[in-house]
């Protein structure tokens, strides 16, 4: 048979490399240099190995279009997008992938030690119109910056860099000390006006011609809203955002007197001017038919030569272009700062969820021999099933819930049929919300397949049918649907585009606020009260979305009721039935020598007591390293038992090297994360805690498939 897709390993090569390196897909212009560079010479090497935490930040600058530049490692090596390109001119592209001094050597003694007291106290450095002395076109010049430099941490809690979101306002800096200039020379010259005019008729020449090139807007207006004086600049910005000029004499009630609405404003505005009052105002106008600008606005009265007050004036600048960059600015820092958050709080919660993993082990293996051999009376057998084996279990789903908000939950993603999997939830879902709630059910039969964890599927919908009734309490509705939907490039959930199987469940329930709403997938936030909510109900669903490759959104208004949508990818492979057979049921057959790694005696303990019942001799061994000395001492295992997570060499490492020596040993590796936390797929699993019979189900599984 003909290979039309070409070589396997050539193509699973490609296919890792592009996921490697998918953070760079969507970087614009500066995406595809990334991409295409050789960074054979770079100090921060290939892009597919960098860290996890540079590929998402990069991932994040360069989808941005604020101007920002990421310093990385004690070099400083230099990463940017497309907006900061520009700002650098003859330096891009050399300076990219390359230490800072070699491309800032001219500002580096004022540049450094900014970056470097950043990476020494993790503390934002921001500054308004910042000098740098630059040279970017070939000569030197100082330009002026809205900078704000923040840490950010590498996988490993250090930091690994600086994330420098920027702003230039070089233009602005110069036209501001040009107006100011401009201001101050205007207001000199009217302050003594008659007096310079009769005496030197060359300087009210020059007035003239100040206020006429200057940029900014100058104009008065006498006590009947007349106009007494406007440059040419100002005639200029009414045209723009009214489509006419006004000229001296002109009333500004005739003016506006077709916008009645602008009028009232302008008139409100100007009659304080007019009263005497001196006053700054920033304040937005024009015909949106035209164009709308926001003007930073200052007043003072005009006086003759008497002090008798004859009128007002105003110089102004557009500030609009300024203030949507400080917004977009705004809104990048508050992205950059969610995005952190969000990090920190699943790798804090994962690791918690790994530790309680490693506790509940051996509590689980042996309130599970205790109940196998009965020991105690029929109190105690009661007390260890009934309590405190319940309780264990109860722990095991909160931390798979955890892990699940820490998208390090162990999932077996196959095709499943949704349509059919909702179907069938019907009962189970109108038993558990009670008759005051119509239950709906719609799923088409063409429906195609999606890649998921049907298990953990079924718990997800289970838990948003509950939060659904929990926000009904006096009855209503609750609608659950699947449909296929196709999802373009500006979709709210930042999915890629494709074609995704969307679950909804929705209610008519009393809704959330905005924010509520933006809490909702929080961990541990709950609003129903003590004792009636771990609060892991969405971000467990929100990190089994996004384990998945899909996306969590959810729509809600006080008083609307709430829409949650749980997206996932489509399978190109026919959706199959789900096995269910009791695994459990299986035994291994005792096979000789249990060589049993783990770094936490307490777990050793109780599953060499698990392999000492399942018929093995069992070998203890704290380390990798330890158990590698054993075999090298002479130990021949059949079996080799290993935790993943240990100090020093993983359990998938010793694995592997094991298998190196002898192909024949069976290995399973048992893991308090994930199971593709670096450990290789064709190493069979286990999942803590676990019990006796789920370690057999395993050791039998191994047995079959004759590894």
């Amino acid at each position: 048979m003909s290979r039309v897709t070409g070589d396997p390993v050539l193509s699973e090569k490609t296919a890792r490399q592009s996921t490697e390196t998918g953070f760079l897909a969507d970087g614009g212009q500066l995406g595809a240099m990334m991409s295409a560079c050789d960074w054979s010479d770079s100090p921060l090497g290939h892009p597919r190995d960098w860290s996890q935490a540079l590929k998402a930040t990069v991932g994040m600058l360069l989808a941005a279009q604020a101007q920002i530049v990421l310093f990385w490692g004690p070099d400083f090596v230099a990463l940017y997008n497309d907006a900061y390109a520009p700002g650098i001119g003859a330096n891009h592209p050399r300076a990219l992938g390359r230490p800072a001094i070699e491309n800032w050597g001219e500002l580096w003694d004022d540049l450094e030690p900014l970056l470097s007291g950043v990476r020494r106290t993790r503390k934002t450095f921001a500054a308004k119109d910042r000098p740098f002395y630059v040279e970017r076109h070939g000569y030197g010049e100082t330009s002026y910056w809205d900078v704000s430099y923040s840490a950010v941490r590498d996988d490993d809690a250090s930091v690994g860099g600086v994330l420098c979101i920027v702003s230039e306002t070089t233009k602005r800096v110069l036209g501001e000390t040009r107006l100011r200039a401009s201001e101050a020379r205007y207001r000199e010259l009217t302050t003594t006006l008659e007096q310079r005019v009769a005496e030197r008729t060359a300087e009210r020449h020059l007035l003239a011609t100040i206020v006429e090139t200057t940029d900014g807007q100058i104009q008065a207006l006498d006590l009947d809203y007349r106009w007494l004086a406007i440059n040419t600049s100002c005639a200029d910005t009414y045209q723009r955002i009214y489509g006419k000029r006004p000229q001296i004499g002109d009333s500004l009630h005739e003016f506006l007197a077709d916008r009645p609405e602008h009028l009232a404003a302008a008139t409100a505005i100007w009659s304080r001017a007019l009263a005497g009052e001196a006053f700054t105002n920033i304040d937005e106008f024009g015909d949106p038919r035209f164009d709308r600008r926001v003007y930073e606005m200052k007043f003072e009265a005009l006086r003759a030569p008497d002090g008798t007050r004859i009128g007002a004036f105003l110089t102004g600048v557009d500030v609009t272009d300024r203030l949507e960059e400080q917004a977009r600015l705004a809104q990048a820092e508050e992205a950059l700062r969610q995005a952190q958050k969000m990090e920190a709080m699943g790798q804090l919660t994962g690791g918690v969820a790994h530790d309680f993993n490693n506790l509940l082990t051996p509590i689980v293996g042996l309130l599970d021999l205790f109940q196998r051999k009965g020991i105690g009376g029929e109190r105690e057998h009661r007390l260890i099933a009934g309590a405190a084996l319940a309780a264990a279990e109860r722990a095991k789903t909160l931390v798979q819930r955890l892990l699940a908000f820490a998208r390090r939950q162990p999932l077996q993603a196959i095709p499943v049929n949704i349509g059919l999997l909702v179907a069938e939830m019907g009962d189970l879902i109108s038993s558990t919300t009670g008759p005051q709630i119509q239950v709906t059910v719609d799923t088409p039969e063409d429906l195609p397949a999606a890649m998921a964890d049907p298990n953990q599927i079924e718990m997800a919908i289970l838990n948003l049918s509950v939060n659904a009734r929990d926000a009904m309490p006096d009855g209503g509705k609750l609608r659950i649907s699947a449909k296929a939907r196709t999802v373009g490039d500006s979709h709210n959930s930042e999915l890629a585009p494709g074609t995704y199987v969307c679950i909804s469940v929705a209610d008519t329930g009393i809704g959330m606020d905005e924010f509520t709403l933006a809490r909702a997938v929080e961990p541990f936030f709950s609003t129903k009260g003590v004792g009636r909510g771990t609060g892991l109900g969405l971000s467990m669903v929100h990190g089994l979305a996004s384990q998945l490759g899909g996306a969590l959104t959810i729509r809600s208004a006080v008083g609307a009721g709430t829409t949650v949508e749980l997206w996932l990818p489509v399978s190109h492979a026919v959706a199959g039935a789900i096995d269910a057979v009791p695994q459990s049921k299986l035994r291994p057959q005792p096979v000789g020598t249990a060589l049993l790694v783990d770094d936490e005696p307490l777990v050793r303990m109780s599953t060499a007591e698990m392999l000492g019942e399942l018929g093995y001799s069992v070998v203890e061994a704290g380390s990798a390293e330890d158990a590698l000395q054993r075999v090298r001492e002479g130990l021949r295992p059949n079996l080799l038992v290993t935790d993943h997570l240990m100090p020093g060499m993983s359990g998938t490492d010793l694995g592997l090297a094991l298998r190196n020596q002898y192909p024949e040993i069976q290995i399973l590796v048992v893991s308090g994360y994930a199971n593709n936390e670096g450990i290789t797929p064709d190493l069979s699993r286990l999942t803590k805690p676990f019990r006796s019979d789920e370690l057999a189900a395993s050791l039998a599984g191994l047995a079959k498939a004759g590894r």
